[in-house]
């Protein structure tokens, strides 16, 4: 049984990707990148992801890129996933993660989170040879 991810192992997941750079935010959050182009951000607490009790505004809320809008609906849409999205992002392909709540993922299902967001924003011929090599290690993962 794989354990229980962790906000930190989105750091070291994504970092661990080729041709990854990580910029930040206004507000000092990594947004980690490949070829100039985000794939993951850490947000800064906005009105459109606030506690619905208290109004609160999310100060751990991260954004992770995903390939297509059947992707972003399956996450979505499924009772037992964290991921969620709000108007704000409609028509965008990305899903949301509150940190709190990124413990009801373990670590694989992470990991292909994270390599699907860096696949749907890598260059075709970096995300050929990621593939190819992944392939070659005889990973699991699929696209």
């Amino acid at each position: 049984m794989a354990r229980r991810a962790r906000v930190a192992d989105v750091h070291d997941l994504a970092a661990a990707l080729p041709h990854v750079t990580v910029e930040r935010g206004p507000a000092g959050n990594p947004v980690y990148q490949v070829g100039r182009k985000s794939f993951i951000f850490f947000r800064t607490p906005r009105p459109d992801a606030v506690d619905p009790e208290t109004g609160e505004r999310f100060a751990d809320v991260i954004v992770f890129w995903v390939p297509s809008e059947s992707d972003k609906l399956a996450l979505v849409q499924d009772s037992d996933s964290p991921f969620f999205t709000t108007p704000h992002f409609d028509g965008h392909l990305s899903v949301l993660l509150r940190g709190a709540h990124i413990g009801r993922l373990d670590l694989d299902e992470l990991r292909e989170v994270v390599q699907d967001a860096w696949l749907s924003r890598a260059s075709a011929a970096r995300a050929r040879r990621f593939l190819d090599l992944e392939h070659a290690r005889g990973s699991t993962l699929e696209t």
